[in-house]
């Protein structure tokens, strides 16, 4: 542990010399999670957002792996920098014409995708299936046909990082060795660490460069307006709530629109879809 440890330091003592050629696969173990590691992935302001990649990057190759972040899975685009450079071929080398970035469907055809809804630690998955720390029932029903053609590698460890707002991000750690497709060593090695570095470059990523607020500042909902909503959630009415709560039809309205106020929601459906999100209800009734 001492010499991993010392290992590391040895880096940052000496900044000339790759990352790749002082940190071997053993240093990147769960064990020796550094916090310059951590650090060096957080982004604090836009301008920080190449620099962080960059640092992923080598943290990536320095296991043998390359990376793919997507700081939303729904979104079509990919991470950028604060000049709008593409971080996939920009500073992760997926280059390729026909590299996943460049996919629009990726995110409905891809099984990586349809996991990190499902999923949220780190994973590893080929076309045999998915291999997880704890059992996931949900991850054993996915299609995996055709599985190299639609996640468009051979295997990967994977991170979920399941943001605020119900958004999902996810960093994809695709071997450097075409042929690699057994990833127990490299998953029980390197995902724990994975795990933390994936999760501080997207959330701090989405962080600092969101540039519209899902929600309006200091937005918090009342214990009738909750009350209300639970019951909403499970399809009673206005008419219904009220009998409920003994409290009169216009009152639970008014408790209802309140909310949809606060939670900046359009009707009824997403001011329930929002208080689910935020914590306030649950929709597993």
């Amino acid at each position: 542990m001492a010499t991993r440890r010392a290992m590391i330091r040895d880096v940052r003592d000496h900044p000339a010399r790759s990352a790749i050629s002082c940190l071997s696969a053993a240093t990147i173990g769960a064990d020796a999670i550094d916090a310059h590691d951590i650090d060096s992935v957080r982004i604090a302001e836009p301008g920080d957002v190449r620099r962080a990649a960059e640092a992923l990057h080598r943290l990536a190759l320095a296991a043998g792996m390359r990376a793919a972040p997507a700081h939303d899975i729904a979104d079509k685009r990919t991470p950028v920098d604060h000049e709008g450079h593409i971080l996939a071929s920009e500073v992760f080398g997926w280059t390729d014409d026909k590299a996943w970035w460049r996919n629009s469907r990726i995110a409905l055809d891809s099984p990586l995708a349809s996991a990190c809804r499902f999923e949220s630690e780190p994973f590893w998955v080929n076309a045999q299936g998915f291999r997880t720390r704890q059992p996931n029932h949900y991850l054993d029903a996915i299609d995996l046909t055709n599985f190299e053609a639609r996640a468009m590698t051979r295997a990967a460890i994977v991170v979920p990082v399941h943001l605020p707002f119900g958004q999902i991000g996810a960093v994809s750690f695709n071997p450097l060795d075409p042929a690699a497709t057994d990833l127990t060593d490299a998953f029980a090695r390197h995902g724990d660490a994975f795990g933390v570095y994936a999760r501080t470059f997207i959330a701090s990523y989405v962080n600092a460069m969101g540039s519209v607020q899902a929600l309006p500042a200091g937005s918090r909902l009342s214990k009738r307006e909750v009350e209300c909503l639970r019951w909403a959630a499970i399809g009673k009415t206005d008419l219904e709530i009220s009998m409920i709560m003994s409290r009169s039809r216009p009152t639970v309205r008014f408790h209802i629109h309140n909310a949809s106020t606060k939670l900046n929601a359009v009707n009824r459906s997403q001011t329930v879809f929002k208080a689910a999100q935020l914590g306030y209800i649950s929709l597993n009734t």
